[in-house]
């Protein structure tokens, strides 16, 4: 075994060994759980040999020569990606993440053979709404912790007692905390089922589920399924591009005809997004996720480099120009280190290959139509594409929410985590209301 297996190996222990816990689950099912329903506390314990062992590999990087070109056309620009490594391997503090993490009450259960790690934290206000909510590549738990606060005791930001939440935050299998599968099959389906097992588990009888990245599929999927409990959905990648706007943009054709002034606007973005070669990684983990492994599991600089492909991260600075816009360098890096401690660049990346090249965005690939349960959207201005109310009301049939903020991109509630508890405060409002009056 290497001094890093080792490292890892020592990590689950103290991860998942129960000795180390402490803390309770707030919400059982109803029935005495059996032995293999258990609901586990969980806390995050790495291993001192694991963080020196990551900065060891950072400290021996060897770097290529710099890009030919005045941007990030071709990929992370050498400087940039320097300053920030230099900083992760000499400044940054994983301690300072790892206890943000324990602060919350996390656990675990075993579903379907994989353990799910999840964060759960209860609000104080009695009738609070139990929302369900999914991260994506390359984010993780991290991207919500600053919505905790504002979803749970919506009182002190801005919203009032009855706009309360109880906040379920799963990690994806293959993701992060949670366990690696190690069979084919962990497409968004069967997470969608996975966390309607979950939600099942804890007991809650009615609850919303959000999802932006990979969490908009799983969170389609969850509503294509319509376990019992499931009020609705809330969407910030929504899958809204009709089927003959599809097919121009992937057959290279013109726009197909009648399409509005606003819609012509999408058509011509989504066709420079795609022709940039933004979704060069989407094509890479998805044809071979196995091969493009080898080198994130190997070189930490490799993987920070790989994600900061991903077009969430085009507009981000750095941390250089402004160091409490979030999110903020290490916001960022307790992010990246998450994946590098778990080991878990290569299972992650599966779920592309599970999702056999479905675009998250199209309509028809997702079936958006067939859904009837409701469903609410919100477009953030700076997200990878700005679908128009009269797509995503074509797309979706039971579209009862619809909103277009002023700021805030792809990883919305990492960006603006206000606005985004505010945003689902809304969307939520009318099933809120309906589910009581029901009750």
């Amino acid at each position: 075994m290497t001094m890093l297996a080792c490292c890892l190996a020592l990590f689950a222990v103290s991860t998942l060994n129960d000795m180390t816990m402490t803390g309770t689950v707030t919400q059982t099912a109803t029935q005495a759980p059996m032995a293999s329903e258990a609901i586990r506390p969980f806390r995050v314990q790495v291993p001192q040999a694991a963080l020196d062992d990551l900065r060891r590999r950072i400290a021996a990087t060897r770097w290529p020569d710099k890009e030919t070109v005045p941007d990030q056309s071709q990929g992370a620009q050498l400087a940039r990606l320097q300053a920030l490594v230099q900083y992760w391997g000499s400044g940054y503090d994983w301690r300072k993440a790892e206890a943000k993490l324990n602060a919350l009450p996390q656990f675990v259960t075993n579903i379907d053979g994989v353990d799910i790690h999840f964060i759960q934290v209860t609000s104080k206000e009695k009738n609070a709404l139990p929302v369900l909510i999914t991260h994506g590549w390359p984010g993780s738990v991290f991207e919500f912790l600053g919505t905790i606060g504002p979803l749970t005791d919506p009182a002190a930001h801005g919203g009032t007692a009855a706009d309360a939440f109880d906040v379920v935050i799963p990690s994806i299998p293959g993701y992060g905390l949670s366990g690696r599968p190690t069979a084919a099959g962990w497409g968004p389906e069967h997470v969608a089922r996975v966390w309607a097992e979950l939600m099942r588990r804890l007991g809650y009888t009615h609850y919303v589920a959000q999802g932006g990245d990979w969490g908009a599929p799983i969170s389609t999927e969850l509503a294509r399924q319509a376990p019992p409990g499931l009020l609705g959905i809330h969407l910030n990648l929504p899958a809204t591009v009709p089927p003959e706007v599809t097919a121009a943009l992937v057959s290279g054709s013109p726009q197909p005809a009648g399409l509005s002034e606003q819609e012509l606007a999408v058509f011509n973005a989504l066709r420079k997004y795609g022709m940039s070669g933004s979704s060069s990684y989407f094509a890479m983990l998805t044809a071979r996720p196995q091969a493009m492994g080898y080198s994130l599991n190997d070189s930490p600089v490799g993987m920070a480099a790989f994600m900061l492909v991903h077009p969430g991260f085009a507009k981000w600075t750095y941390g250089d120009e402004d160091a409490t816009k979030t999110p903020t360098r290490d916001q960022v890096l307790d992010d990246f280190t998450l994946y590098w401690l778990t080991n878990t660049s290569t299972s992650a990346g599966r779920l592309y290959w599970e999702n056999v090249g479905r675009n998250p965005t199209q309509s028809a690939a997702w079936k958006t139509t067939e859904l009837t349960l409701p469903v609410a959207i919100t477009v953030f201005p700076e997200d990878v594409y700005r679908p128009p109310e009269s797509w995503a009301r074509r797309a979706y049939k039971n579209l009862i929410y619809f909103h277009e903020v002023d700021r805030g991109g792809h990883f919305a509630a990492w960006e603006q985590p206000e606005l985004f508890a505010a945003e689902l405060r809304a969307a939520f409002k009318p099933l809120r209301a309906s589910n009581q009056a029901g009750q």
